[in-house]
């Protein structure tokens, strides 16, 4: 029996897709857990894998195409015995599969879409996901899918699960069909924000020379997102300034003790160190609007905005308030690199409940961030710039100033509490030895 396999939603955020490479032909024997095909997302390239063995009957989408929507057939498989010429064309009004968020690793697995009228329901109305050959054995065996532990991602029953099981002693009688399962809610689209059309832009320009830039992916997530963070998130500011100069004799002598281990730690690991102790030290700000309630949690993921071309990153450093500074420093960096040939996991970039954007190495003095959903604040960093200042008995020298502010989710984090969070930031890098503690 042919089984088609649809393009997957590898990320929360994700519509549409390239597929970049295929690794099989057709004709090809694919067993359960072989890495079917390369795909861009609008944030990463990632693998996806079979779920269960046959034959590459037919691939239905080119190398290289973009702009394959979620739930798009790509590709059929065949079982072995079958003709793989007589692969049957994917049906046009093939029932979607619910988009499935991967936070947890970077391959996911094909979910062909069982047909809405055989598809099993657990008691309290949920969905049963199994594969096609998993339904078919099953229904040979007399199996009862919702009785049925899967094994395969997010709990999808295969073949080796069905395989495995043993019918009920008795046959239960069929209950009467149950209603139409409502249609998933369609996600809001990573498109354009709304305001001035394109054409009547455009028309505005019409007497220029331009060049029109088609969004891809990113950018449009980025446009989308960020408009619906300044518009749903009330934003406020808190601004402080941060004297550099014991943190950096600090990190110079730190420097020359690790440099025989070729380690080079910059003021960006030592802010990140920073934030992740006050995040500790004031437990109550390292929270998450969720909606209709907040999620305070226990961990110091902290995440770092990086530039990419054509957008950013905020790969999240988990557990940061655990991990030694040379430790932040090496994870930054390969999370950096990663990020700018777009080759990280969705769980590297999703998550943390707060972030860090640092513009200082560009020169900008000061600037005020945008809240990444649905983190409860997130931290612009400046330029550390030499100014005169009041020094502690009463005379006036010179320091390295940094300037720092901190915007944040007034439905999350308060005033006071903000004032706190950001004060324990600071006296994190003014005191360094602290941070080793």
């Amino acid at each position: 029996m042919a089984v088609e396999i649809l393009m997957p939603a590898l990320s929360p955020t994700m519509e549409e897709g390239t597929l970049a490479k295929w690794l099989v032909k057709e004709g090809d024997a694919v067993k359960s857990g072989q890495i079917l095909a390369e795909i861009e997302t609008d944030k990463a390239t990632m693998e996806f894998e079979a779920v269960d063995e046959g034959i590459v009957g037919k691939l239905l989408v080119a190398e290289g195409t973009a702009g394959v929507k979620v739930n798009t057939p790509i590709a059929v498989m065949v079982e072995e015995g079958e003709s793989v010429s007589a692969a049957p064309a994917p049906a046009k009004t093939a029932a979607p599969v619910a988009a499935m968020a991967v936070a947890a690793a970077p391959v996911v697995a094909a979910a062909p879409a069982p047909a809405a009228t055989s598809a099993p329901v657990a008691a309290g109305g949920a969905r049963v996901f199994a594969s096609p050959l998993a339904r078919r054995i099953a229904a040979e065996k007399g199996l009862d899918l919702t009785k049925v532990a899967g094994s395969g991602p997010h709990g999808r029953i295969v073949k080796a699960d069905v395989e495995d099981a043993k019918p009920a002693a008795a046959p239960v009688a069929a209950a009467a069909p149950a209603a139409a399962a409502p249609a998933p809610a369609k996600p809001a689209a990573a498109g354009m924000p709304t305001g001035m059309s394109a054409e009547t832009v455009m028309k505005m320009y019409a007497d220029r020379q331009f060049e029109e830039i088609p969004l891809d992916g990113m950018r449009r997530t980025i446009a989308a997102r960020l408009t619906e963070a300044k518009q749903t998130i009330p934003h406020f500011y808190l601004r402080r300034e941060v004297r550099l100069d014991a943190l950096m004799a600090f990190r110079e002598t730190l420097n020359k003790q690790l440099e025989a281990r070729g380690v080079k730690l910059s003021v960006n690991d030592f802010i990140i160190k920073a934030c992740a102790a006050a995040l500790q030290a004031v437990p109550n700000a390292n929270a998450v609007w969720a909606g209709d309630r907040m999620l305070r949690l226990k961990p110091s993921d902290v995440a770092v905005a990086v530039a990419v071309e054509g957008g950013l990153f905020t790969p999240v450093l988990r557990d940061a308030d655990k991990k030694s500074l040379s430790t932040l420093s090496a994870e930054m960096k390969d999370l950096a690199a990663r990020a700018k040939s777009k080759k990280l996991a969705p769980h590297e970039y999703q998550g943390g409940s707060f972030a860090i954007s640092n513009l200082g190495m560009m020169g900008i003095e000061n600037f005020d961030a945008v809240i990444n959903p649905p983190h409860g604040s997130i931290l612009a960093v400046g330029a550390g710039v030499k100014k005169p200042v009041v020094l502690a008995d009463g005379t006036i020298g010179v320091a390295t100033v940094m300037s720092m502010t901190l915007s944040v989710d007034h439905r999350v984090i308060d005033g006071a509490l903000g004032a706190e969070f950001l004060k324990a930031v600071i006296e994190g890098l003014e005191n360094p030895m602290a941070l080793l503690a």
